[in-house]
């Protein structure tokens, strides 16, 4: 990938079942999450996902794109900008913003994010990773 170049699309509908799994797969049953009637009472007005269940989303989409080299050197720094409610779908997307060469590999810096259907960010942020050169 060069500068410029987008970021694999990751395009995801959230559901109540949805957080509710990731609160058991990350034991964050904080009752904002899974509690309606708690959740209802606050100033969201119903129960949200999971900021890091969104987050991943951005992970995927690097992982698509970088595999390995992903998993072994990704780095992420976001800002959580939007809650996501049961029956929304987000979109997480990117592109390479620069790429310099190390000794026997590339940096690839990227600005990514999530968005909601209408636009509005739910979580930007950029990712690095460092590419192997052959």
């Amino acid at each position: 990938m060069e500068e410029g170049s987008a970021l694999p699309v990751v395009t995801k509908l959230v559901t109540q079942e949805r957080i509710e799994q990731y609160a058991e797969a990350s034991g964050d049953f904080n009752p904002i999450h899974i509690d309606p009637e708690y959740a209802a009472a606050t100033q969201f007005g119903g129960t949200i996902a999971h900021g890091m269940m969104v987050a991943a989303m951005v992970s995927e989409s690097m992982a698509r794109a970088f595999e390995m080299d992903w998993y072994k050197t990704g780095r992420l720094k976001l800002r959580f900008r939007a809650p996501v409610r049961p029956g929304e779908t987000v979109t997480a997307s990117g592109k390479v913003r620069s790429a310099s060469r190390l000794d026997d590999s590339r940096e690839l810096r990227c600005t990514v994010g999530v968005r909601k259907a209408d636009g509005e960010a739910v979580v930007t942020g950029e990712a690095v990773v460092s590419v192997k050169l052959s």
